[in-house]
């Protein structure tokens, strides 16, 4: 991850990913399709994702599709990988800390290297869709900034704090091949994978085979 000075981080403008969040939200998911969500096992997962270089029609309706399958799911945050699609991007729509909604994409994410007065770690539970039933603490920085391309391929950069800030990090954490349990300890992934293996999924997943 590409190191940022915090100078940078000072002056720097990030995007309002908050106005007009809902209806941004469900203009997305209503020309979307939903689509099954890959799980742990499943090769797209554990490996780096392609970087986005064609900012075209194509990705536009891959973010869609996102956005339905988030829906679908439940969930608060999707990586392309997750419905089985080897590129950097996700999506978010997630509520920070205050109850503040945030709605956006992001190609090509590279998460900041934070000061370190900025690294205060917050050690709530954490869950995947690609891991579903399972939950279990994983301490991660409260503030978060990511820098990326939107689906013009313009650069952007977000911030987030709280549950959002985790949100960004797991994120991006999946386009380079990691899912949140790998950051765990041994014992914590077993037990996070045989919590996966006693739950029915409550959404569709893609079998592996």
């Amino acid at each position: 991850m590409a190191q940022q000075d915090s100078d940078q981080q000072e002056n720097v403008e990030f995007i309002d990913d908050v106005t007009d969040a809902k209806e941004r939200e469900a203009a997305h998911r209503e020309r979307g399709t939903s689509r099954p969500i890959t799980v742990v096992g499943n090769p797209v997962l554990h490996k780096e994702c392609k970087d986005v270089t064609a900012f075209d029609d194509e990705l536009a309706q891959l973010i869609d599709d996102m956005f339905a399958s988030q829906r679908t799911a439940e969930g608060v945050g999707l990586a392309a990988n997750q419905i089985g699609v080897d590129l950097k991007v996700f999506v978010y729509d997630c509520l920070d800390d205050e109850g503040v909604r945030h709605v956006g994409a992001v190609c090509n994410p590279v998460l900041d290297e934070l000061p370190a007065g900025r690294r205060v770690l917050d050690d709530s539970n954490e869950g995947c869709l690609s891991v579903p039933g399972a939950y279990a603490e994983l301490p991660r920085p409260d503030y978060a900034v990511v820098r990326g391309q939107n689906a013009e391929g313009e650069p952007i950069v977000v911030q987030g704090t709280g549950y959002f800030a985790r949100c960004l990090q797991h994120e991006t954490d999946h386009l380079y091949g990691y899912l949140y349990i790998d950051r765990l300890s041994k014992r914590d992934r077993k037990d996070a994978l045989k919590q996966m293996a006693e739950r029915e999924p409550r959404y569709p997943v893609v079998p592996n085979d």
